[in-house]
């Protein structure tokens, strides 16, 4: 399916809901939150934090809220798309224009609004992702110093991503091969899955 440049493009590609989503963004809309575009989809802010979204799929469409856990969801209208993983994501979802309770959505959506500016968030867990760098990999950055800045300078993300890359293999061998390949990569600043970023 082609990217979504703006809100009106994605709507226009979700042909079966069209009219049902623009119900949406329009009760959205009449709120103080702000439209964006994100991910290549409809994305609602406050203050410069995510509050909600709009999303369209094969057999339904609807609105997911970002800290949708916090919402006392009355009406039982919320589902979590992947239960033992999202924390905080809740979906109200539809699968026709008539399911749309413009007063009932407004509601969630203003308490979505005071949730976010009293600061209810989840926050994510930082000991889940503590790099631990692998011994040889620390090794050959203790020895070069260049190599060393280069590497503090990328996101913890793509740091994570080096570490795990050498970290999962067991062959002496494979890591010396894999740590010959990764430090050119380093120390042009480039993350291990980059050159797939824009296939």
């Amino acid at each position: 399916m082609k990217k979504a440049n703006t809100v009106e493009e994605y709507i226009e590609i979700h042909e079966n809901f069209t009219a049902a989503i623009n119900v949406l963004r329009d009760i959205i809309n009449s709120t103080e939150l702000v439209e964006t575009l994100k991910w290549s989809a409809p994305v609602y802010t406050i203050n410069d934090k995510n509050v909600a979204g709009l999303g369209a799929f094969k057999h339904h469409f609807g609105i997911w809220f970002i800290n949708g856990v916090f919402l006392i969801d009355e009406q039982k209208l919320l589902v979590n798309a992947q239960e033992g993983k999202t924390k905080a994501l809740r979906q109200m979802r539809f699968t026709s224009i008539n399911d749309i309770d413009k007063n009932v959505v407004l509601h969630y959506i203003k308490e979505a609004i005071e949730n976010q500016k009293s600061g209810k968030e989840v926050k994510p867990d930082r000991t889940k992702n503590e790099t631990v760098i692998p011994d040889e990999l620390q090794q050959i950055l203790n020895e070069d110093t260049n190599l060393l800045e280069n590497f503090k300078s990328l996101t913890p993300y793509k740091q994570r991503e080096y570490c795990e890359h050498i970290a999962s293999v067991k062959r002496e061998a494979t890591k010396l091969s894999r740590l010959e390949k990764i430090t050119p990569m380093i120390l042009n600043g480039v993350g291990l899955h980059d050159k797939y970023i824009n296939c």
